[in-house]
């Protein structure tokens, strides 16, 4: 089976819906990710990025309630599973021996 990994956008998304506990839908990730990178970001591609994580087993999703403010329409709200806070902590570590491993920035210079 092919291992399933993350992009860099892919783990903005997850962060993002993690930050938002239980909060997380198409508007508050994008303005999440937006928040914290300091770039635009096209909801579109949120929402992408959403249901491909759902599809590797990294996000599940369920209708919130509805709201007249949306015109009786309900958010999906995703929520991190188990084997996506695995993935989110084995690319921190990745993330971090390799920083570790860089000559100049552990001598000081």
């Amino acid at each position: 089976m092919k291992k399933k990994g993350l992009g860099e956008f892919e783990e903005l998304v997850l962060l993002a819906v993690c930050i938002l506990e239980g909060k997380a839908y198409g508007v508050s990730v994008k303005e999440e990710v937006e928040k914290h990178t300091g770039r635009s970001i096209l909801l579109g591609a949120v929402h992408i990025t959403l249901y491909r994580l759902q599809d590797k087993g990294f996000l599940t999703s369920e209708l919130g309630g509805n709201t007249a403010k949306r015109g009786d329409r309900r958010k999906r709200l995703f929520t991190i599973t188990d084997m996506g806070s695995r993935q989110l902590r084995n690319s921190q570590a990745v993330r971090q021996s390799m920083w570790r491993m860089i000559p100049f920035l552990n001598t000081g210079i």
